[in-house]
């Protein structure tokens, strides 16, 4: 029976100096590497190539879970311990190294996997790192290398490399992957003239699951939807998770009209029968936007957000349902006009051509200016105002509309500070009723000029007013803390109860020009109007009649007792202050 060789340590040398001079009164003895290496669980061998002999430390049967000496005692007999799919192993790193020994040897680092004998369960995977010297002809001829074992630090590389690619809840690829995956068969689509779609699948209703049943259970849907996509595709199709609730679907050579037969597969699919979840049987639909490649997009970024746009069509007109993408001439030229328009804005706030135009609400019985609304203008490069009506849809829809009241906010509180006597009221979009930075603004322009306050009126509008009563309660109060007073803009555009206009405490309530503009003819708009101030009055609320055309509809305002007048009889806003030389108002009794 071969003997394996074991040493204390096979590799010349001490860490003596390493360790540094001795502490007074301890012991000088020197620490020996090898007992540093056994105490970590690496095990140090000296390998000589010409003999195959292998010398291990003495650690080396308990690190490695060999029992039988013969099975690393040799470098041969090591190798036969070699896992099958091991890949580069300790031989191939040394002798087919290509390196050249000048005298320190040279390095190598491998890992690889053994299957020691009668060892049950995975491979143990190992590293294997050390320097090979050379003999008389320049060939490898010992080895000097310590062994450790990896086999969890592998596992987490593995996992972490499979988290890379693969989504973890559906075991499907992850959106990079996906779109990896992606590219690559648009280019090869492109280049061979042949044709491919994609699928962007979105669950529906995923928010009320939340709410209703928890995570828990949406992730069990989601990972249900995946098993049923999987399911009902083709060989050679590829499925990815887009987002949380959204699945990316590759399909190579289809047509037009295979996308639309794979769809309906699909969504089928995804109905057929209820989900099975911790929380009872959920019931689940998706919809589905699509396109062909190259017929219309020919690049990754153009497949991603042309299906994306279908699928909002899709989910628009109902859920459950496909929708294939079409090239639309007015929705592109409506895309073209907002990268334009957001070019504008950006480029109008730095360079600070953002204005206000001032358009006067005056009292009813004597038409001297209550307050000016302030309206925000901005003026291209060419000397032309761009009107707010032009602007902030887009602006709202581009997220940028925070800067822009952020911008008026800043410009009205300056102007108010030059101008004592001037009333002002300023329109605040929902996105800047809960902004930190908005907020700030108006309590540093109020901390040094308190009297601003009360001949500041902030107006929000109706429909954004009732998205949330509560949060609107909040904002109203908040704002009167400050001593500003609030106005309802364009009431009569939402659907706001008079018991939620009692409940937010508004100071003022602009009536919306639709109904005022036609009162003259108009029956229905007439009854609209005299009932509303009616109630208004009962609730004790000032109001204000929004654009107000002729002489004959201001009458019927004043018989009405409408306390205030705006509109194209009055005055429309106008960037030059018009009181330049006179009053600019009287503050609003409240």
């Amino acid at each position: 029976m071969t003997r394996i060789e074991t040493t204390a340590c096979p590799l010349p040398g001490t860490l003596a100096a390493a360790a540094g001079p001795p502490a007074p009164g301890a012991c000088a003895k020197p620490l020996n590497a090898c007992d540093v290496l056994i105490s970590i669980g690496d095990v140090p061998y000296a390998w000589d190539i010409v003999s195959d002999s292998l010398a291990w430390g003495a650690n080396a049967a308990d690190v490695l879970a060999v029992t039988d000496a013969e099975a690393f005692a040799t470098g041969r007999a090591f190798a036969r311990l070699m896992a099958p799919d091991t890949g580069t192993t300790r031989f191939d790193a040394v002798m087919r190294s290509g390196g050249t020994d000048s005298g320190d040897g040279v390095p190598f680092s491998v890992q690889y996997a053994i299957v020691p004998p009668g060892h049950q369960g995975d491979p143990l995977w190992v590293e294997d790192v050390g320097r090979w010297f050379a003999g008389s002809r320049g060939e490898p001829a010992r080895v000097h290398g310590v062994v450790r074992v990896i086999t969890e630090r592998r596992a987490r590389e593995e996992r972490l490399a499979y988290l890379s690619r693969f989504d973890d809840l559906t075991g499907e690829m992850n959106r990079w992957h996906m779109t990896e995956i992606l590219a690559a068969t648009v280019e090869e689509t492109v280049r061979y003239r042949a044709s491919c779609g994609f699928l962007l699948l979105a669950i529906d209703n995923v928010g009320r699951i939340n709410e209703a049943y928890g995570y828990e259970v949406a992730d069990d849907v989601i990972a249900a939807v995946a098993k049923r996509l999987r399911a009902r595709m083709r060989a050679g199709d590829h499925l990815g998770r887009y987002s949380g609730n959204k699945f990316g679907i590759i399909l190579k050579q289809c047509t037009p009209d295979d996308i639309k037969i794979a769809a309906e597969r699909l969504l089928a699919g995804v109905r057929d029968g209820v989900v099975q979840t911790k929380a009872g049987p959920v019931a689940v639909t998706a919809s589905v936007g699509g396109v062909n490649v190259p017929r219309h997009a020919r690049s990754v970024h153009d497949v991603l957000s042309r299906s994306k746009e279908a699928l909002e069509i899709a989910q628009s007109k109902r859920w459950g349902s496909f929708h294939g993408y079409q090239p639309n001439v007015e929705r592109d030229a409506l895309r073209r006009a907002s990268v334009r328009t957001s070019d504008e804005i950006i480029t109008a706030l730095n360079d600070r051509r953002v204005r206000i135009a001032f358009e006067p609400v005056v009292h009813t019985d004597t038409r001297v200016p209550a307050f000016h609304e302030c309206l925000m203008r901005i003026r291209r490069s060419d000397g032309g105002l761009i009107a707010a009506g032009e602007v902030v849809p887009i602006a709202e829809r581009l997220g940028l509309i925070r800067l822009l009241d952020h911008r008026v906010l800043e410009l009205l509180l300056d102007e108010m500070k030059r101008t004592p006597a001037f009333c002002a009221s300023v329109n605040v979009s929902p996105a800047s009723t809960s902004d930190v930075d908005w907020w700030e603004a108006l309590n540093a322009g109020l901390r040094g000029h308190p009297e601003i306050a009360r001949r500041l009126v902030i107006e929000i509008t109706e429909t954004a007013a009732i998205k949330d009563i509560d949060e609107t309660r909040g904002f109203v109060a908040r704002s009167k803390d400050l001593g500003c007073r609030v106005a309802i803009d364009d009431f009569g555009a939402g659907y706001t109860s008079f018991r939620n206009l009692r409940k937010l405490g508004v100071d003022i309530v602009k009536i919306d020009g639709a109904f005022v503009q036609n009162i003259t003819r108009s029956e229905d708009d007439r009854a609209f109007v005299q009932t509303f101030l009616d109630l208004a009055h009962r609730l004790g609320l000032e109001t204000v009649a929004e654009w107000v055309q002729d002489e004959e509809g201001a009458a019927l305002l004043a018989s009405w007792g409408c306390e205030y007048l705006q509109g194209r009889l009055i005055g429309l806003g106008q960037v030059d202050p018009p009181w330049l030389g006179a009053a600019p108002c009287e503050v609003a009794a409240g």
